[in-house]
């Protein structure tokens, strides 16, 4: 089982990423670019941020290894050819076509990719089991993650500041696992998967609105070029 990570050792680190990040976001439904009036304030990129932030602070070495053994799983293995910008390019292009309509928004910062996945289309109140609903969504992403196979794939849950921070980190875990598990049950490589729950660390929105706390539960998939 994976171990899940602490974000409370990588406050100064998110906090100089989210400063740095410059983010777009596309609508989900129509798939135009918009301003989210969650950028303004709290900054959209703080699911990608965390991730990010999470990454940096893992062993190199064992980063290291990780890339050489999704890229040597790879169809074709090696690196990616075309560059990577182009690349993540074409994985966003057909992500955001597979989940218009959806309900997902796509984000793309630099070479990063992250899907935000609203707890209100995902899972029910304080579950951690996925919306029977929601499958053909999560199955649209696994056609693009089998095309593109040369990503990490970084699934982190999030919550509302709702209830304690131990519960709330639990159900991110949680929820963040069933989403990894169906896309290993759909036939993605066990070795890009990582798997993080961040709790109630990393809101997008304010919890002092219903409406905000619906924005901050949530699950995001990050995909980073293996490099």
């Amino acid at each position: 089982m994976k171990k899940m990570f602490s974000t409370a050792t990588l406050s100064a680190t998110l906090a100089a990423v989210l400063v740095t990040s410059g983010c777009t976001t596309f609508d989900a439904y129509t798939g135009e670019e918009k301003t989210s009036n969650t950028a303004i304030g709290a900054g959209i990129g703080a699911g990608v941020g965390a991730v990010i932030a999470y990454l940096d602070n893992k062993d190199e070495k064992s980063s290291k290894k990780r890339n050489q053994r999704i890229l040597a799983a790879a169809v074709g293995g090696g690196a990616i050819g075309g560059g990577i910008g182009y690349y993540m390019d074409a994985q966003e292009a057909k992500l955001r076509k597979q989940l218009r309509g959806t309900g997902v928004s796509v984000q793309r910062d630099g070479d990063n990719i992250n899907l935000i996945m609203p707890g209100n289309i995902t899972f029910a109140q304080s579950r951690s089991d996925i919306a029977s609903s929601f499958y053909d969504v999560l199955n649209s992403v696994v056609v693009v993650l089998k095309e593109y196979d040369k990503t990490l794939v970084v699934v982190a849950g999030h919550t509302d500041s709702d209830g304690s921070a131990e519960y709330n980190q639990t159900l991110s875990e949680q929820r963040a696992r069933s989403v990894s598990d169906y896309l290993k049950s759909g036939g993605i490589n066990a070795v890009r998967l990582e798997t993080v729950g961040f709790g109630e660390n990393n809101p997008i929105a304010s919890n002092s609105t219903a409406a905000g706390k619906q924005q901050n539960r949530r699950v995001e998939i990050t995909l980073v070029p293996a490099t």
